[in-house]
């Protein structure tokens, strides 16, 4: 009876052990690192669910005014979701509600998993960040910087760079490249007149031929000199593209979106998902109310709002993604993580440390800083916001926005597709509410 009762105990101890192990692994790897999973609730992870609620009321709000369409929230705590919820329509017209696994045009915040391969291909030793840009894509050689511009037939005068244009350098946006469509007056002239696109909406051309003409073209300071964003990531993207051997849209996937379970990221969506893109709203110029934007739209360059449906060429590293709300809070919480999840690693944690620290010394940028792909929180810029000091953060054309805390191990996110918009500052408010709702 003994041996038996011994046997019996030994089971149950085994069971007990397999059936705990399961459940840890909902939320835990076996690295330590949390997987995302819904929260037992708010406050079993340091929330308070009455003051939660205040998120409610303000994105409401904001779509009972007629401010937006509709949005998107989602809160990560030590990789619990406490909150997500969608709020507001897809359709006004239809009152057809707005999903929460609806598929946004996420634009700049593909700068940021352009960042991470270029990362990647640095820990492999294919480079080191502050080698010359041109060893790779010829064209950038002995870059030259405007000197004079006339602003009657956009001619300008030049003088030769101080230097070349470094890995780093595109990594901070310190290169001295502008942006097409969306830039200064002479940024926008410039790069229409040689044909060079942003890389939103805009399907119908290869990234490898703009880059090259990009490569022929002035700059607009010198290298290292100043904070401008500009086309930087979309060469990133073709740095990939040429070291890999892979397609940028081929490497994101093969080396990035599948390891991490991002099964909604693409440059193009296949034609089972094309129902999930969202509406893109913008404003009327004279009304201020809001409308559905037009199938073509003029940005300097014509561009197509429902791009991502369409089976598109032009990969944009800087640009060119859609993706929803659940599958970028994977890819932050890799990064939180120290770039690692779900027992798969993409980076080491010190590369993730160097691109979420300074990375532009003593450069202007405003109260914060700038890392390797990503707005950096300083000390006095936490003054100006709730986000602690460390926060990393960016966001996208189309009025989505995120931020991680690696302080407070918190990530946020808020979707909407609209632009432009009156109501830029809703993601600050976001972050009021998201930090107030904290009860630790």
């Amino acid at each position: 009876m003994r041996k038996l009762a011994s046997t019996i105990s030994v089971i149950l101890l085994g069971i007990t052990i397999g059936f705990c192990q399961s459940n840890h692994s909902n939320s835990v790897n076996h690295s330590g690192h949390p997987v995302l999973s819904m929260a037992t609730s708010p406050e079993a992870s340091g929330f308070s669910s009455k003051r939660l609620a205040r998120i409610d009321t303000a994105l409401q709000e904001y779509v009972d005014k007629g401010r937006i369409n509709g949005a998107v929230a989602m809160i990560v705590h030590e990789g619990k979701i406490v909150y997500y919820k969608n709020f507001g329509y897809n359709d006004i017209d239809t009152k057809a509600p707005l999903p929460k696994d609806g598929i946004f045009r996420i634009a700049s915040q593909t700068k940021a998993i352009t960042s991470v391969a270029v990362m990647m291909l640095y820990e492999e030793g294919k480079f080191m960040l502050d080698d010359p840009i041109s060893n790779f894509i010829p064209e950038f050689k002995n870059p030259r910087v405007i000197d004079k511009y006339n602003k009657a037939d956009t001619t300008y005068t030049t003088v030769p760079a101080k230097r070349e244009i470094t890995i780093r350098d595109l990594l901070t946006h310190t290169s001295g490249l502008g942006y097409a469509q969306i830039g200064s007056a002479e940024a926008k002239a410039i790069y229409a007149k040689a044909g060079v696109v942003g890389g939103i909406g805009v399907p119908n051309y290869i990234l490898a031929e703009k880059m090259k003409i990009l490569g022929t073209l002035p700059l607009f300071h010198q290298p290292g000199e100043k904070f401008t964003y500009g086309l930087n990531t979309d060469v990133l993207g073709y740095l990939v593209e040429v070291v890999s051997g892979m397609s940028l849209k081929d490497f994101f996937h093969k080396r990035i979106f599948e390891p991490l379970g991002m099964k909604d990221t693409y440059f193009y969506l296949p034609a089972d998902k094309q129902k999930r893109l969202v509406m893109l709203y913008t404003e009327d110029s004279a009304t201020k109310k809001l409308v559905k934007m037009n199938e073509r739209v003029n940005v300097v360059n014509e561009m197509f709002r429902d791009y991502p449906n369409m089976k598109g060429t032009y990969y944009s590293g800087g640009a060119g993604l859609s993706s929803t709300i659940y599958d970028y809070a994977i890819f932050l919480q890799m990064l939180l993580n120290g770039g690692e999840y779900n027992g798969k690693r993409l980076l080491s944690h010190n590369s993730v440390r160097m691109m979420t620290m300074n990375q532009i010394g003593d450069i202007s940028r405003g109260p914060n800083k700038f890392g390797l792909g990503f707005g950096i929180t300083t000390e006095k810029g936490s003054a100006v916001l709730p986000t602690q000091e460390g926060t990393f953060e960016w966001g996208g054309m189309f009025s989505t926005t995120y931020w991680v805390d690696p302080k407070e191990k918190l990530i946020g996110l808020l979707y909407r597709n609209i632009w432009p918009t009156s109501w830029g500052n809703l993601g600050n408010l976001y972050k009021v509410l998201v930090y107030q709702a904290m009860n630790y």
